[in-house]
Protein backbone atom coordinates (compact mmCIF):
# COMPACT_ATOMS: atom_id res chain seq x y z
CA UNK A 1 0.00 0.00 0.00
CA UNK A 2 2.64 2.70 0.91
CA UNK A 3 4.40 2.22 -3.04
CA UNK A 4 4.81 5.39 -4.43
CA UNK A 5 5.48 7.22 -0.59
CA UNK A 6 8.47 8.59 0.77
CA UNK A 7 9.57 6.21 4.28
CA UNK A 8 11.88 6.41 6.62
CA UNK A 9 12.79 3.36 9.27
CA UNK A 10 10.71 3.48 12.39
CA UNK A 11 12.35 3.66 15.95
CA UNK A 12 10.66 0.88 17.31
CA UNK A 13 10.32 -2.92 15.79
CA UNK A 14 6.28 -2.61 15.99
CA UNK A 15 3.39 -1.42 13.51
CA UNK A 16 3.53 2.20 13.14
CA UNK A 17 0.56 2.91 10.81
CA UNK A 18 -2.41 1.00 10.97
CA UNK A 19 -3.95 -0.33 7.33
CA UNK A 20 -6.70 2.32 7.89
CA UNK A 21 -3.99 5.51 8.03
CA UNK A 22 -1.96 4.14 5.43
CA UNK A 23 -5.11 3.69 3.33
CA UNK A 24 -5.85 7.38 3.66
CA UNK A 25 -2.36 8.56 2.70
CA UNK A 26 -2.62 6.37 -0.41
CA UNK A 27 -6.23 8.12 -1.24
CA UNK A 28 -4.54 11.66 -0.49
CA UNK A 29 -3.58 13.72 -4.27
CA UNK A 30 -0.29 14.99 -2.52
CA UNK A 31 1.53 13.60 0.27
CA UNK A 32 4.18 16.13 1.28
CA UNK A 33 5.47 18.30 4.52
CA UNK A 34 3.04 20.94 5.89
CA UNK A 35 3.22 24.08 4.50
CA UNK A 36 2.89 27.16 5.92
CA UNK A 37 -1.03 28.00 6.50
CA UNK A 38 -3.79 29.20 8.51
CA UNK A 39 -5.42 26.75 11.31
CA UNK A 40 -9.29 26.46 11.18
CA UNK A 41 -8.80 23.37 13.89
CA UNK A 42 -6.60 20.66 14.40
CA UNK A 43 -6.98 17.22 16.73
CA UNK A 44 -4.79 14.84 18.39
CA UNK A 45 -5.56 11.11 18.85
CA UNK A 46 -3.22 8.83 21.14
CA UNK A 47 -2.30 4.99 20.87
CA UNK A 48 -2.14 2.54 23.27
CA UNK A 49 1.42 1.44 22.52
CA UNK A 50 4.35 3.32 24.62
CA UNK A 51 7.89 4.46 22.96
CA UNK A 52 10.65 5.68 24.51
CA UNK A 53 11.76 8.11 21.77
CA UNK A 54 8.18 9.75 20.53
CA UNK A 55 4.74 10.43 21.72
CA UNK A 56 2.86 7.87 19.85
CA UNK A 57 -0.30 9.97 19.21
CA UNK A 58 -1.50 11.29 15.61
CA UNK A 59 -2.02 15.16 14.82
CA UNK A 60 -4.46 16.44 12.17
CA UNK A 61 -4.88 20.01 11.24
CA UNK A 62 -7.17 21.81 9.06
CA UNK A 63 -6.80 25.06 7.37
CA UNK A 64 -5.63 27.01 4.42
CA UNK A 65 -2.36 27.80 3.21
CA UNK A 66 -0.87 30.76 4.14
CA UNK A 67 -0.94 33.82 1.61
CA UNK A 68 -3.35 32.04 -1.08
CA UNK A 69 -6.74 33.86 0.32
CA UNK A 70 -8.54 35.68 -1.72
CA UNK A 71 -10.43 38.70 -1.12
CA UNK A 72 -13.65 36.63 0.17
CA UNK A 73 -11.76 34.49 2.25
CA UNK A 74 -11.71 31.88 -0.25
CA UNK A 75 -8.51 29.65 -0.61
CA UNK A 76 -7.01 31.26 -4.16
CA UNK A 77 -6.65 28.18 -6.72
CA UNK A 78 -4.02 30.72 -8.31
CA UNK A 79 -1.27 30.08 -5.61
CA UNK A 80 1.73 28.19 -7.23
CA UNK A 81 1.52 24.07 -6.65
CA UNK A 82 4.39 21.81 -6.83
CA UNK A 83 4.75 19.31 -9.23
CA UNK A 84 6.74 17.11 -11.18
CA UNK A 85 7.62 17.08 -14.86
CA UNK A 86 8.73 13.53 -16.28
CA UNK A 87 10.32 13.06 -20.05
CA UNK A 88 11.44 11.18 -22.52
CA UNK A 89 12.36 10.42 -26.00
CA UNK A 90 11.08 7.90 -27.98
CA UNK A 91 12.11 6.63 -31.63
CA UNK A 92 11.08 3.03 -31.55
CA UNK A 93 6.89 2.80 -30.73
CA UNK A 94 4.45 2.28 -33.33
CA UNK A 95 2.79 5.82 -33.46
CA UNK A 96 -0.44 4.25 -33.44
CA UNK A 97 -0.12 3.30 -29.86
CA UNK A 98 0.77 6.82 -28.24
CA UNK A 99 -2.89 8.09 -27.89
CA UNK A 100 -4.06 4.89 -25.63
CA UNK A 101 -0.54 5.74 -23.75
CA UNK A 102 -1.82 9.30 -23.06
CA UNK A 103 -5.09 8.09 -22.08
CA UNK A 104 -3.72 5.92 -19.87
CA UNK A 105 -1.48 8.43 -18.37
CA UNK A 106 -4.31 10.70 -17.46
CA UNK A 107 -7.01 7.87 -16.53
CA UNK A 108 -3.99 6.90 -13.70
CA UNK A 109 -4.08 10.67 -12.10
CA UNK A 110 -1.61 12.81 -14.09
CA UNK A 111 -2.33 16.18 -14.45
CA UNK A 112 -1.57 16.55 -18.02
CA UNK A 113 0.37 14.52 -20.38
CA UNK A 114 1.35 15.62 -24.08
CA UNK A 115 3.65 14.61 -26.96
CA UNK A 116 5.81 16.77 -29.06
CA UNK A 117 7.64 15.79 -32.40
CA UNK A 118 11.60 15.95 -32.62
CA UNK A 119 14.16 14.48 -34.63
CA UNK A 120 17.21 12.64 -32.67
CA UNK A 121 20.21 11.43 -33.73
CA UNK A 122 20.86 10.30 -37.23
CA UNK A 123 18.02 12.36 -38.22
CA UNK A 124 15.86 9.60 -36.62
CA UNK A 125 11.93 11.21 -36.14
CA UNK A 126 10.75 10.63 -33.07
CA UNK A 127 8.36 12.44 -29.95
CA UNK A 128 9.05 13.32 -26.45
CA UNK A 129 6.72 12.31 -24.02
CA UNK A 130 5.98 14.82 -21.42
CA UNK A 131 4.10 14.03 -17.77
CA UNK A 132 3.04 16.14 -15.34
CA UNK A 133 2.02 14.83 -12.29
CA UNK A 134 1.81 14.68 -8.03
CA UNK A 135 2.51 11.45 -8.40
CA UNK A 136 5.81 10.81 -10.22
CA UNK A 137 6.82 7.32 -9.30
CA UNK A 138 2.90 5.48 -10.14
CA UNK A 139 3.39 7.95 -13.69
CA UNK A 140 7.53 6.80 -13.93
CA UNK A 141 5.97 2.80 -13.71
CA UNK A 142 3.47 3.55 -15.90
CA UNK A 143 5.85 4.66 -19.06
CA UNK A 144 8.71 1.81 -18.24
CA UNK A 145 5.21 -0.40 -19.11
CA UNK A 146 3.67 1.54 -22.36
CA UNK A 147 6.74 2.69 -24.10
CA UNK A 148 9.88 1.66 -25.27
CA UNK A 149 11.95 4.11 -23.31
CA UNK A 150 15.04 3.33 -21.52
CA UNK A 151 15.08 6.00 -19.11
CA UNK A 152 13.16 9.30 -17.94
CA UNK A 153 14.15 12.62 -16.94
CA UNK A 154 12.72 14.15 -14.09
CA UNK A 155 12.12 17.95 -13.28
CA UNK A 156 10.45 19.51 -10.23
CA UNK A 157 8.36 22.40 -11.56
CA UNK A 158 5.97 25.05 -9.92
CA UNK A 159 2.54 25.62 -11.92
CA UNK A 160 -0.40 28.03 -11.73
CA UNK A 161 -4.06 27.15 -12.31
CA UNK A 162 -7.22 28.84 -12.23
CA UNK A 163 -9.92 27.37 -10.35
CA UNK A 164 -12.55 26.09 -13.22
CA UNK A 165 -16.40 25.47 -13.18
CA UNK A 166 -18.67 24.32 -15.42
CA UNK A 167 -21.80 25.81 -16.72
CA UNK A 168 -24.59 24.12 -19.05
CA UNK A 169 -26.20 26.32 -21.90
CA UNK A 170 -28.89 24.96 -24.54
CA UNK A 171 -28.06 25.57 -28.25
CA UNK A 172 -31.23 24.59 -29.90
CA UNK A 173 -32.64 22.43 -27.38
CA UNK A 174 -29.06 20.61 -27.02
CA UNK A 175 -27.47 20.89 -23.59
CA UNK A 176 -23.40 22.35 -24.20
CA UNK A 177 -21.08 22.58 -21.16
CA UNK A 178 -18.71 25.77 -21.38
CA UNK A 179 -15.99 25.45 -19.34
CA UNK A 180 -14.91 28.45 -17.05
CA UNK A 181 -11.17 29.48 -15.67
CA UNK A 182 -11.83 31.87 -12.63
CA UNK A 183 -10.35 33.85 -9.89
CA UNK A 184 -12.09 35.68 -7.19
CA UNK A 185 -14.94 34.90 -8.20
CA UNK A 186 -14.54 36.52 -11.78
CA UNK A 187 -14.61 34.77 -15.11
CA UNK A 188 -11.05 34.96 -16.83
CA UNK A 189 -11.71 32.84 -20.26
CA UNK A 190 -14.69 30.56 -20.95
CA UNK A 191 -14.61 27.65 -23.96
CA UNK A 192 -17.29 25.29 -24.58
CA UNK A 193 -16.00 21.73 -23.98
CA UNK A 194 -15.33 20.18 -27.46
CA UNK A 195 -16.78 17.09 -26.82
CA UNK A 196 -20.41 18.38 -26.46
CA UNK A 197 -19.31 20.92 -29.21
CA UNK A 198 -19.13 17.64 -31.45
CA UNK A 199 -22.05 15.73 -29.97
CA UNK A 200 -24.27 19.22 -31.52
CA UNK A 201 -22.61 19.22 -34.57
CA UNK A 202 -24.05 15.27 -35.27
CA UNK A 203 -27.17 16.27 -33.30
CA UNK A 204 -28.09 19.53 -35.79
CA UNK A 205 -26.28 17.78 -38.55
CA UNK A 206 -23.56 20.32 -39.35
CA UNK A 207 -20.03 21.56 -39.12
CA UNK A 208 -18.09 21.27 -36.12
CA UNK A 209 -16.65 24.26 -36.95
CA UNK A 210 -20.81 25.87 -37.38
CA UNK A 211 -21.80 24.23 -33.83
CA UNK A 212 -18.73 25.65 -32.16
CA UNK A 213 -20.03 29.11 -33.17
CA UNK A 214 -22.96 28.47 -32.22
CA UNK A 215 -22.42 27.10 -28.57
CA UNK A 216 -19.75 30.16 -28.06
CA UNK A 217 -23.00 32.52 -29.14
CA UNK A 218 -24.88 30.80 -26.32
CA UNK A 219 -22.07 30.95 -23.75
CA UNK A 220 -21.98 35.34 -24.58
CA UNK A 221 -25.65 35.41 -24.58
CA UNK A 222 -25.29 33.77 -21.16
CA UNK A 223 -23.30 36.11 -20.12
CA UNK A 224 -20.10 33.60 -19.59
CA UNK A 225 -17.56 35.66 -20.72
CA UNK A 226 -14.22 37.29 -19.13
CA UNK A 227 -14.41 39.76 -17.14
CA UNK A 228 -17.90 39.08 -16.22
CA UNK A 229 -18.82 37.83 -12.50
CA UNK A 230 -18.69 34.05 -12.09
CA UNK A 231 -22.55 33.14 -11.56
CA UNK A 232 -24.08 32.20 -8.56
CA UNK A 233 -23.47 27.93 -7.34
CA UNK A 234 -20.36 27.95 -9.43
Amino acid sequence: MSRGLQVVPGPAATELATPTGLALLCDAQQVDAMPAITVRANGIGAGDKDFATHANVVRVVLGEVAGAMGAAGVADAAAPQTRTLLECNVDDLDPRVWPDVLDRLLAEGADDAWLTPIVMKKGRPAHTLSVLTSDPASARELIFALTSTLGVRETVVARTVLERSWVPVAVAGVEVLIKLGHRDGVIINAEPEFVDVQKLAVSLGVSTRTALRSAQAAAVEAGLVPGAPLPAGC
